[in-house]
């Protein structure tokens, strides 16, 4: 897969269609209902890998939308390789990146349109800190230097917003070996109200502020 941020278009790429790969794979565990998604890379601004990205976006805010009106739209965990930087404090230096793809007024728009869904960005909501990416280009020292980007997301219906206990990157699967990928994995912690696993098992808030009070 492409998944380093800009690149060269390629001879016929006015045939890409984002529609004729398989990107989105749902499945509803629980009660809830889970999507795992990979976002086209969009590979340059005004390409038209880029316009196919910006059209599969708005298809999904559709689709969306159909989980809303079904009565759905309060249960929703998506998680994946979004290929969007939501804003300059996801980027390590939004001068640099300025102008490439991930962080394009339309691409953040795009991404803007499925929080307005009543969709929560779900590392944001329990972290505000610079500096935490899930993407390094290869290339140059890019991830010891930790010039990255935060592009893999998990979006959770704002109802699930206390059950949301931590969302980590894990920065360390990173280094290898073997040979990494270019994105770090993420994980939702997402509690289970009324389940007790074991004597100690706390509820959500108290576990979110015993790892507030950690840091």
């Amino acid at each position: 897969r492409d998944s380093g941020a800009g690149g060269t278009a390629a001879p016929g790429e006015d045939e890409f269609d984002p529609f004729d790969e398989a990107r989105m794979l749902a499945a509803t565990i629980g009660g809830l209902r889970f999507v795992s998604l990979y976002a086209p890379n969009g590979r340059v601004v005004g390409s038209p890998f880029y316009a196919g990205k910006l059209a599969w976006f708005e298809r999904l805010g559709r689709w969306l939308d159909g989980e809303v009106a079904g009565g759905r739209g309060d249960r929703l965990v998506l998680g994946g390789d979004l290929n969007v930087a939501p804003a300059n404090i996801d980027v390590w230096d939004a001068a640099a990146v300025h102008g490439g793809t991930h962080v394009s007024d339309r691409e953040r728009a795009a991404f803007r349109a499925l929080l307005d869904r009543g969709l929560l960005d779900a590392f944001r909501a329990r972290h505000d800190q610079p500096g935490r990416y899930t993407w390094w280009d290869y290339r140059a020292g890019m991830f010891h230097k930790n010039f990255g980007m935060r592009i893999d997301h998990f979006l959770v219906s704002a109802a699930l917003e206390p059950r949301v206990v931590d969302v980590e990157i894990d920065r360390q699967a990173r280094k290898g070996p073997p040979i990494p990928s270019d994105h770090a994995p993420m994980t939702l912690d997402l509690d289970e109200p009324g389940v007790s696993f074991d004597p100690d098992w706390a509820g959500a808030l108290a576990r979110i502020s015993a790892r507030t009070r950690s840091r």
